[in-house]
C-alpha cells in the first residue's frame, strides 16, 4: 500500500532559505538528543532537508545549538 506524499513544511510556508542563526526553527527539526531528523520523519523535500542539515552543522560548530544533550545517570 503506498502513502500519500505529504507536502514539504517550508515549501508551504514558502521558506526558500533556512538561516543558521535561528536556532529556534532549527530545534524543530531536530531530536531531543540533538539528532537531526531523517526527512521520512519531518516530511521536507530533498532540497530543504540538505539545507537544514547545513544549518544545523555550521549552528552546532558555532555552538549555537548542542552537538549532543548531556545524560545525566
Amino acid at each position: 500500500m503506498a502513502r500519500r506524499a505529504k507536502p514539504c513544511p517550508l515549501c508551504e510556508s514558502g521558506i526558500r532559505q533556512i538561516n543558521y542563526k535561528d536556532e529556534h526553527s532549527l530545534s524543530r527539526f531536530m531530536t531531543e538528543a540533538g539528532k537531526i531528523m531523517p526527512r521520512r520523519m519531518t516530511g521536507m523535500c530533498a532540497r530543504h532537508q540538505r539545507q537544514v542539515g547545513t544549518a544545523v552543522k555550521r549552528a552546532r560548530y558555532l555552538a549555537l545549538v548542542p552537538y549532543a544533550h548531556v545524560y545525566e545517570s
